[in-house]
């Protein structure tokens, strides 16, 4: 394995048009942390599109402009950490979306607070599959009633603390290192004491990051399925397909009162999730050749605005994980709360359920979301006999057959939103079981009724009449 060096040759750059791409196999690199939500997996998406060698170093300064180092915890590995695009290895990702009134642009889009107030207000695990076909998103409410393990941050230890709720764990560790690399190391940590994960890598973000972000998309559309009217954020959105520009898109992300939301966090989530969604479907369906300059803006605003670990923040690396997820299917971006039940001791919070662990057992597996144990195992033999990945049609092909398979046969299932339908008309999401309400497409769980998620294509296919495939 090679060290990372200034002179180092290019990337082949035309990987685009070659079944798989072609660059060194990877660079020892630091636990460094650099600068909502998954913004970095859309840039990832469009990087190689929009990189040449003209701007190659414009990209790495974009990169080295907010560089943090991850502290190594008394727990886990202190190794270097390798994100190889070419090695087919899984790659682990906490993103976390930083809810932060610091500057002017957060100030405006976050409204009333204290800038001090560092709090983590949106968590997810991203999971991309070691053969590029599919990622794996997993929310944690940030209401969660969880206990946090002692962590190490540039100013000193955070001791251990018992029934504290999520995003505290960021906030804690903010005050006590009073920098982001101490915030996101620590709650890296929390993450993986809680789901038995190995994750070294942490992109963190904040009201104008994914402002920006958006906006260099050129806005994205997303399906309003009601009147939806917020006065703490100002959202004013009817019905139906909405094209929302970045500021709106953040505030669409931020709401949790007024119309179209029951004031939860983990609606909120939802929201967010599809959001997110939307966003790389609209990464995707850039002309890499006739819209390069808008691609080349939006990786770099995106770079510009994030805080990558060093594991995903080096040039060559993001160059050569986007063109090993260049064909990337949408519909296999699976997304998913964990499950969660009222805390005995306030309603306003949750614990995670019993079933909570099923989901990060199978990221530990390192299986989809959208599988069992038995049907991944029988893809998995199918495609050790397979000399290459599968292609998006004989992945779709796969998830129905799986949604199929989950059907009874008084049970039907629609292969344009991939939802079953039971005798008695109720909806039901096969990846995780939930219910899914006809109105808003909203996934619950069948037992605590908590929301799971969003049926995206249910919702664009039905509530806003969009075509699945656009």
């Amino acid at each position: 394995m090679t060290s990372h060096r200034s002179n180092q040759k290019l990337p082949n750059l035309n990987g685009w048009n070659q079944p798989k791409p072609r660059h060194s196999l990877g660079y020892r690199v630091r636990h460094q942390t650099r600068s909502v939500v998954v913004s970095v997996v859309a840039a990832v998406l469009v990087f190689a599109g929009s990189a040449a060698a003209a701007t190659w170093y414009d990209f790495d300064h974009a990169i080295d402009v907010n560089k943090l180092t991850i502290i190594p915890q008394k727990s886990g590995s202190t190794e270097d950490t390798v994100v190889d695009p070419n090695a087919g290895q899984v790659i682990n990702i906490l993103v976390l979306g930083q809810d932060t009134r610091s500057g002017e642009a957060n100030k405006a889009l976050g409204g009333p607070g204290d800038s001090e107030n560092h709090q983590s207000d949106t968590a997810m695990v991203v999971q991309i599959s070691a053969d590029r076909s599919y990622i794996n998103l997993v929310s944690i409410p940030r209401d969660s009633i969880v206990n946090a393990p002692s962590c190490q941050t540039t100013k000193g230890t955070v001791p251990a603390r018992y029934n504290v709720m999520f995003n505290s764990i960021f906030a804690s560790a903010y005050a006590k290192g009073g920098d982001l690399a101490s915030a996101g190391s620590c709650t890296m940590a929390a993450v993986n004491s809680l789901t038995g994960l190995d994750i070294q890598n942490v992109i963190i973000a904040d009201f104008a990051g994914m402002r920006d972000m958006v906006d260099a998309l050129g806005g994205v559309n997303v399906c309003i399925p009601v009147a939806t009217k917020d006065a703490t954020t100002g959202i004013d959105l009817q019905p139906g397909l909405q094209h929302l520009d970045g500021t709106t898109a953040t505030e669409y992300a931020r709401m949790r009162h007024g119309t179209g939301t029951d004031g939860s966090d983990i609606m909120r989530t939802t929201r967010q999730q599809y959001l997110v969604k939307e966003i790389i479907k609209e990464a995707l369906s850039k002309n890499l050749f006739t819209q390069s300059s808008q691609l080349y803006q939006l990786a770099k605003t995106a770079l510009s605005a994030l805080s990558i670990s060093s594991g995903l923040a080096n040039a060559s690396t993001l160059v050569g994980l986007a063109m090993s997820m260049k064909d990337l299917d949408p519909t296999h971006l699976y997304m998913q709360t964990i499950p969660v039940t009222p805390w005995s001791q306030d309603i306003n919070r949750v614990v995670w359920a019993s079933n909570a662990d099923d989901v990060w057992e199978k990221l530990r597996k390192e299986k989809p979301l959208t599988q069992d144990d038995s049907s991944a195992t029988s893809n998995d033999s199918s495609a050790s006999d397979s000399s290459s990945s599968p292609s998006a049609s004989d992945d779709t092909a796969s998830d129905s057959a799986s949604a199929s398979a989950s059907a009874s046969p008084t049970e039907t299932v629609n292969p344009t939103t991939g939802l079953i339908t039971k005798a008695d008309g109720t909806l039901i999401d096969p990846n995780t079981g939930g219910i899914v309400n006809k109105k808003n497409g909203t996934i619950t769980d069948p037992v605590t009724g908590q929301y799971l998620g969003i049926a995206d294509r249910y919702l664009n296919a039905t509530v806003c009449a969009v075509n699945a495939e656009e």
